[in-house]
């Protein structure tokens, strides 16, 4: 039988090794490879494409919903099951749109994660259960509870990501590869959709979603 291959993505040592002996006891997965951020775990991806990602949100140099899209325009048959502490209602939308297939919560993991990898790897979707009501809370009420405005392209949440961990505008032009103007123009953009008009609000944003660890942000800004 061959076992399914998991790649894990998160920035905490001790969370990678819980996760890898929680898994040690299933018979039909295997752990292949780990990574400490979503660039790294970008690059492990594409040199052999495993048949799961489990993914962490908030981590350094590319967060977990920058990478899912970028794994996922690479890698077709890799699915993304998302694990992490942040639940909040536009965190799971933002990172379903960015096409992963499951998301469960660190504090269901012991009990929902293998199940999660079977059901992912077979094309289907899989949530916690504190996940699952929420979804279905927001079906019922049918609309969508932050608005289409506030939705981030994927180059604004990268620029917000920078700002959030104290990058200047040209050193976060240095970093994308852009002109600063440019910057300049995506950071208005991200302000103009949030209503947020200060480097702290965007900062404290960032944090609240789970775009930046708070820790990252608050070593930056300090």
């Amino acid at each position: 039988m061959k076992k399914i291959s998991v790649l894990l993505v998160d920035d905490h040592t001790v969370v990678r090794e819980g996760l890898r002996a929680l898994l040690a006891n299933e018979e039909d997965i295997e752990v292949v490879a780990e990574a400490p951020d979503g660039r790294r775990a970008l690059t492990i991806a594409k040199q052999s494409p495993p048949d799961v990602i489990v993914m962490d949100v908030a981590m350094p140099l590319l967060n977990g919903m920058d990478a899912t899209r970028q794994i996922l325009r690479n890698c077709k048959s890799t699915a993304v099951l998302v694990l992490s502490s942040y639940s909040d209602e536009e965190c799971v939308a933002q990172l379903l749109k960015a096409g992963a297939a499951g998301y469960i919560t660190k504090q269901s993991a012991a009990e929902d994660l293998p199940k999660a990898i079977r059901e992912v790897r077979r094309g289907n979707r899989y949530f916690s259960p504190a996940i699952a009501r929420q979804l279905q809370e927001q079906d019922r009420a049918k609309r969508d509870v932050y608005g289409e405005s506030t939705e981030l392209t994927s180059r604004e949440a990268q620029v917000l990501q920078l700002v959030a961990t104290g990058f200047s505008n040209k050193e976060s032009a240095s970093e994308l590869g852009i002109s600063i103007k440019t910057i300049e123009k995506h950071r208005q953009q991200v302000m103009n959709k949030l209503r947020i008009h200060e480097t702290a609000g965007l900062t404290r944003y960032a944090i609240s979603k789970g775009i930046v660890a708070q820790k990252t942000a608050q070593t930056a800004n300090d």
